[in-house]
């Protein structure tokens, strides 16, 4: 899915996964698609011993990026990557630093909890008032931008899910002091019950006010 997708433009693309301590049979099937000729140009794949949280393993892989673009993916396929398409169309048509999805522009989305979508809307209006930033969706896995600016604001203090607001709160200081600009478009959302497998709690939630105070008075 995310190999074949329709970016819209003749791009080269790498597809870094990051295997972060999992015991669910992904890792046999990760070294399997290795092996597999299709994927041997494309596909990297570096595994974690231990667990070490969404933050930690985006760390690691971006130690591996070597193009000029790149997008953050869960595994989980809560997103649709077809939604890459606009994105990119951004970056390259109308010169844009980073690209935000957002699930609250009008696109089709899974009507799931109702604390969670508060949630969201209080970290992101926090995020907005502490950085003089109009973003609709910081908690958002899609995020979008060119590895130049990926390379300034690397590496990231955050093991868990509050590389979310840290990478916001990185991006909406270049934004302040450096006039990068960062632009939001829609996107599709199929969330899941945590009977399906879905990780966030409340507790992420609590961090992620703590996180906002840390990174917005932080060097």
């Amino acid at each position: 899915m995310v190999k074949d997708v329709n970016l819209g433009y003749d791009l080269d693309r790498e597809i870094i996964v990051v295997d972060d301590g999992s015991n669910d049979g992904t890792r046999e099937i990760l070294k399997q698609l290795e092996n597999n000729d299709e994927f041997k140009n494309v596909l990297k794949v570096i595994y974690h011993e231990k667990n070490q949280g969404k933050g930690g393993a985006l760390n690691t892989g971006f130690n591996y990026v070597s193009g000029d673009i790149v997008v953050i993916q869960d595994a989980d396929l809560e997103y649709d990557p077809n939604d890459w398409r606009e994105m990119l169309r951004l970056i390259i048509e109308k010169n844009a630093d980073v690209v935000y999805g957002s699930r609250f522009y009008g696109a089709s989305h899974r009507v799931l909890y109702f604390y969670h979508f508060m949630g969201n809307k209080v970290i992101t209006y926090l995020i907005n008032l502490l950085f003089n930033m109009t973003f609709s969706d910081i908690e958002v896995c899609y995020k979008m931008l060119k590895k130049e600016i990926l390379d300034e604001i690397r590496p990231f203090k955050s093991k868990d899910f509050g590389f979310e607001v840290e990478i916001t709160a990185k991006i909406s200081k270049l934004s302040s002091k450096k006039g990068i600009r960062v632009y939001e478009t829609q996107i599709n959302y199929y969330g899941r019950t945590y009977n399906e497998g879905k990780k966030i709690t409340w507790k992420d939630g609590i961090k992620a006010l703590w996180y906002i105070i840390k990174f917005r008075f932080s060097n």
